[in-house]
């Protein structure tokens, strides 16, 4: 059952310090993500996605305001509490596809798995689920360099996804892959929420978010009412 503010933003802000100089990435934000929903994020590069994304994900804290994701305030998390967050509820979804080069793809999709206190076996069948279901596992022995770019970024996806997250965040997913592969990986990312995950996905192209149930378009750091 889908559960409205499964996602809570309360007049977050985050302020970086370049020397004397304070940059205001995000000022103010609010709104709500409903558990189940695909949420497309829009705007130019410089506008704030990438800055929200990773105050979701637990890469960064806000500077001020209230950001809480499944009942939880993120900023009451320690920093063991947030890793720990970032391994069971988030998977990331990267433009670069941030597979390790010298691992094949079956062992990139374990690198997760690593800290996760259950029995290798279990693992195992964890991987070859992932794989399975973005249809990369006849890849699975196959190093990030033999691969193309779309069952790179696929390769990806199943790492995102092998901890079983109820939370995909992907920033720029398919800039960096041709029409054909975006549209199979925005694909992707619609099965994967049709299965039940939250998913929010950041482009500056109107386009890429066609499948999105909703957008929320993003400027110098604020929403643009809309």
């Amino acid at each position: 059952m889908a559960v409205d503010g499964y996602i809570r933003a309360e007049q977050v802000s985050k302020v970086y310090s370049k020397g004397d100089t304070e940059v205001s990435a995000l000022a103010e934000v609010s709104f709500s993500v409903a558990q189940g929903e695909l949420l497309g994020l829009v705007g130019p590069s410089g506008a704030g996605k990438s800055t929200l994304l990773n105050l979701l994900g637990g890469l960064d804290r806000a500077t001020s305001g209230k950001l809480t994701v499944g009942g939880t305030e993120l900023a009451t998390l320690d920093d063991e509490a947030l890793a720990t967050y970032r391994r069971r509820t988030v998977g990331f979804v990267f433009q670069a596809h941030s597979l390790m080069p010298a691992l094949t793809v079956y062992e990139n999709c374990m690198l997760p798995m690593i800290p996760v206190p259950i029995a290798a076996s279990a693992k195992r069948r964890r991987v070859e689920k992932a794989l399975e279901e973005v249809n990369i596992a006849h890849r699975a022995e196959h190093l990030p360099g033999e691969l193309s770019g779309g069952e790179q970024q696929r390769a990806a996806v199943a790492r995102a996804i092998v901890n079983d997250p109820q939370l995909i965040l992907a920033d720029e997913p398919t800039g960096e892959l041709d029409s054909e592969n975006a549209a199979r990986i925005m694909q992707l990312l619609e099965n994967l929420n049709e299965q039940g995950r939250t998913i929010i996905v950041a482009s500056h192209n109107p386009t890429t978010l066609q499948i999105a149930q909703r957008r929320i378009t993003f400027s110098e750091g604020v929403l643009v009412p809309g």
